[in-house]
């Protein structure tokens, strides 16, 4: 028996979600234990849209890591639409960085909703393996970018970040850490 489709959300019904996973990523990178009801009146809606939307913390906290996640990977794209390929890359590392800090700050809840025992899988980082893919090949036939690199190896070299704490003064240093790595990348880096 084929499975049934959901139907696409009405525009307001759109927007009540992407309100509710705002506030919640905010609220839930202050505090990982912020309460549902505090969420969904800082969002401006009710409590049974809120449980419509989202039926527990859990579908919550992974819906915010999916849908971060998907919004990074989907800025690839937009950024090759309009910048050279290893200006692309560049940006989307930038964009990659202030996802992992608020991973980071998302870290406990994530923690909490995936290490109990026969709770659920933390999500794949495939579309941003995708996205890294895609750039890197985009720069690799334009010639800025070193031939060969897989999204692997990219992900392996930014990995550091992930090491950042976001409640500190991240920036700088994410930079720092980002131009080593595209200088690496470079197409006619040693080793290149």
């Amino acid at each position: 028996m084929p499975q049934k489709k959901e139907a696409p959300l009405r525009s307001d019904a759109q927007r009540n979600r992407e309100r509710i996973l705002e506030v919640a990523l905010v609220e839930l990178t202050r505090c990982a234990d912020a309460p549902l009801s505090a969420i969904a009146r800082k969002a401006g809606v009710g409590q049974g849209t809120f449980y419509r939307n989202f039926p527990n913390r859990e579908a919550l906290v992974l819906e915010i890591y999916r849908h971060e996640m998907q919004q990074v990977a989907d800025s690839a794209r937009r950024l090759l639409d309009t910048l050279a390929p290893d200006r692309a890359l560049r940006a989307w590392m930038d964009r990659l960085a202030a996802f992992a800090m608020a991973k980071a700050g998302l870290a406990d809840a994530i923690r909490q909703v995936t290490g109990a025992p026969g709770g659920p899988a933390k999500p794949s980082p495939t579309p941003v393996a995708a996205a890294a893919d895609l750039l890197l090949r985009a720069g690799e036939e334009a010639g800025t970018i070193r031939p060969g690199v897989t999204a692997d190896d990219f992900l392996l070299a930014i990995a550091g970040l992930w090491g950042l704490s976001p409640q500190e003064d991240w920036r700088p240093r994410a930079t720092r850490l980002l131009d080593l790595v595209m200088d690496g990348l470079r197409a006619g880096a040693p080793g290149g």
